[in-house]
């Protein structure tokens, strides 16, 4: 009777696994079964090796030899390696151009975070009752262009619509009567100009995301509530809003790393290809930029790898930190 219990149970344990999506675990009952299951897993694994190679010999090697170098002095035309501990930090934190780089990093993200969350999640919702529509797919297409345009290519432009003489912005700001504006030539505006840029280059892809996660949410609990006499912006509020949690924890997340690896906008727009990047004054000197002129304008190679290594740090405490606000806040279903 025991026996027979026992079997019973595991057979209904057996059954509830395979009826919630979890198959057991085969069972090996001879060497052609055993063949059979070898082979399948050579060809899991042979699948495999391509994409992991890529990210072993481009990511995971090149990462783990960054944090090397950065404990030591290192020059790529010097055979000559030496141990220097904690001393390449040491300089860099005595470094007031460090620190305003930081701040400025800090500077960019605080600001793009709100805004790209909030346009991207209004212009998806004026996006989504268009969706069913004639020119939907046409909508939709328009506003994710820009983020399919070359970076450097699109910036150079920016710098055009930028220029304080004969540019487009300042002829708009003129227009209505405003005052023109210095903008990239200006320790003040260079910033935020570089910001402008930015949020139009990567509006579109969070805008698609935002759409993403607005298409799983049902259907009938926005039917009832507006049978329920319920307003607009109360349907967003009580329903949309947190049925996409999840989708707005992964944009704030994404959009946080972007923003503190900033480099191409900002080495582009202010004059990167003729010298003078992150001017005026410093004004646009972000950490990334920062690093890229450490190693490859000065040559000094540990000291970018230290700088990068802290970098890697403040993003990952960022996302910790969002991780943890996120398992309060965000509603999975």
């Amino acid at each position: 009777m025991i026996t027979g219990t026992k079997k019973n149970s595991l057979g209904s344990l057996e059954l509830d696994l395979v009826t919630n999506g979890i198959s057991p675990k085969p069972k090996i009952t001879s060497p052609k079964e055993l063949l059979r299951v070898l082979k399948d897993r050579l060809v899991a694994y042979g699948l495999m090796f391509p994409a992991l190679a890529v990210f072993v010999v481009f990511f995971y090697i090149p990462a783990a030899y960054l944090i090397y170098i950065s404990f030591y002095h290192w020059g790529i035309l010097s055979s000559a390696t030496t141990y220097v501990g904690l001393k390449n930090f040491d300089i860099l934190f005595a470094q007031p151009l460090f620190w305003h780089s930081l701040l400025t990093s800090l500077y960019y993200t605080v600001v793009m975070i709100p805004a790209t969350v909030l346009l991207a999640l209004a212009i998806a919702m004026l996006l989504r009752d268009g969706l069913n529509a004639k020119r939907g797919g046409l909508w939709r297409g328009a506003v994710f262009l820009p983020h399919v345009t070359p970076v450097v290519a699109t910036s150079i432009v920016w710098v055009w619509i930028f220029n304080p003489r004969f540019g487009l912005a300042n002829f708009i700001l003129t227009s209505l009567h405003l005052p023109a504006l210095g903008w990239l030539e200006s320790q003040q505006w260079a910033l935020p100009a570089v910001m402008i840029d930015s949020l139009w280059h990567s509006l579109g892809l969070y805008v698609i995301i935002f759409l993403a996660g607005m298409a799983n949410v049902p259907k009938e609990l926005l039917e009832v509530a507006r049978l329920d006499g319920a307003k607009r912006h109360r349907v967003f509020y009580r329903i949309i809003w947190p049925l996409i949690s999840p989708t707005t924890f992964f944009v704030v997340v994404l959009a946080t790393v972007n923003s503190w690896q900033a480099f191409s906008q900002i080495y582009t727009m202010t004059g990167g290809p003729h010298g003078g990047a992150g001017g005026p004054a410093f004004a646009t000197t972000t950490d990334a930029l920062l690093v890229y002129q450490t190693a490859f304008t000065y040559l000094h190679f540990s000291l970018a790898a230290a700088m990068s290594l802290i970098l890697f740090l403040i993003i990952l405490t960022l996302t910790a930190m969002q991780k943890w606000i996120s398992d309060r806040v965000v509603f999975y279903r």
